[in-house]
């Protein structure tokens, strides 16, 4: 899954600055003082206190380092081991392990990259996370890559890793969000192929309009390869009261909880569509397509004519993406696809609508260069959406 740094560099998607459920901004609650401290918490000439204050007051990779050092110092020290953790955890999302054992993502991407990158070539991996594209374009023969990721505990790791796979003078890792990177500086030139993961399950997430459309103005040259081109984007309407109730609720054990609504999820979440019971309501139809040697972040609307496949209650619309990463190499997150490693974007009504085989409908959606958003379903003789069949 900033503008588009997949770990971190961005604002899920990516998916980076998307934290885990549970996870605190600096934002904090009313009566949130930063003195007010975790029981337990230790007087200043404790030397993990500072880790500790740092923690709890959600600077969690200033806490790390502090968590780092106290680990190194003594590494049984089961607080700093337990301390370092827990602030990774808030910084690296969980879903970097489930990503690069995708092996099928693994070996398009390294077939797209043998495909492109020559010897005298120089790389720029954007989101580089592990550092593994970057590997995979230093093993092909580019002649040098720059990889740059915004998360800098991650960046530090990256680096070991390509040290301890004998690329370090043909790889260099930048603890940069690639819109910090500068020419020449952090890369000796502009790049003549660039390639990044910087998307999420509903493809914008993580920032790659934005990102991309500042690489091509500021560090690619004029006739620079990016990986991927192109992406399309997919939907479907379904039929699922489980879905629905991951975002929904009504009347329980005797008392009406409606209110809850006022706190469910406007836009998109992400979950595997064959883990619920659901029932297709309509042919996947095409809802954006994006030239990202070309496109930019700049907002898009469109009304699309889709007409049901079955009768029945539409409780969700489920998207997807189909990612060229070059002519004939694809990567998808489709819900028939259940080796990807990415789930799917699932955006619920909150109010379910009637469709049925005989009644065209008119789907409005749009982005912000961000995310994608279904904003109504209607009858297509309908001149607009009417409230209870807004998204």
């Amino acid at each position: 899954m900033p503008p588009a740094h997949r770990t971190s560099e961005h604002p899920p998607g990516h998916r980076t600055n998307e934290h885990p459920p549970g996870h605190r901004t600096s934002e904090h609650p009313p009566g949130h003082r930063a003195s007010e401290h975790p029981p337990g918490h230790r007087t200043s000439d404790d030397p993990l206190a500072r880790a500790d204050a740092l923690l709890h007051d959600g600077r969690y990779e200033e806490a790390a380092q502090h968590y780092r050092s106290a680990r190194e110092r003594d590494p049984q020290d089961w607080r700093a081991v337990t301390g370092y953790n827990r602030a990774i955890r808030r910084i690296v999302p969980r879903w970097h392990f489930e990503m690069m054992h995708d092996h099928e993502r693994a070996l398009q991407y390294e077939a797209a990259i043998k495909q492109v990158v020559t010897a005298d070539h120089l790389v720029l991996d954007v989101g580089t996370g592990s550092g593994m594209l970057a590997l995979m374009a230093a093993r092909v023969g580019a002649e040098r890559v720059v990889a740059c990721e915004g998360q800098r505990v991650v960046a530090e790791t990256a680096s070991r890793i390509v040290d301890g796979a004998g690329y370090a003078t043909q790889v260099d890792v930048v603890p940069k969000m690639s819109t910090d990177l500068v020419v020449p500086g952090d890369l000796p030139r502009r790049a003549d192929v660039l390639i990044t993961e910087t998307v999420d399950c509903g493809l914008l997430g993580e920032g790659i309009l934005a990102s991309l459309s500042h690489a091509r103005e500021h560090l690619l040259t004029d006739q620079a390869i990016i990986v991927p081109g192109r992406a399309r984007v997919l939907a479907q309407l379904v039929e699922s009261r489980a879905l629905h109730q991951k975002n929904t609720v009504g009347e329980l054990y005797g008392f009406d909880l409606s209110g809850f609504n006022e706190l469910a999820s406007l836009e998109y979440f992400d979950t595997r569509l064959r883990r619920h019971e659901h029932r297709v309501l309509s042919a996947p139809f095409e809802v954006f397509r994006f030239d990202f040697h070309r496109d930019g972040p700049a907002p898009q609307h469109a009304t699309l004519p889709v007409v049901p496949a079955a009768a029945g209650t539409c409780h969700a619309v489920v998207f997807w993406f189909e990612l060229e990463l070059v002519p004939g190499i694809v990567v998808t997150n489709a819900p028939d696809h259940p080796t990807t490693h990415w789930k799917q974007a699932v955006q619920c009504l909150p109010h379910p609508v009637p469709v049925d085989p005989r009644r065209p409908l008119a789907v409005d959606v749009r982005h912000d260069g961000l995310r994608i958003c279904f904003t109504g379903i209607a009858n297509q003789h309908e001149t607009g959406f009417t409230k209870e069949h807004e998204a």
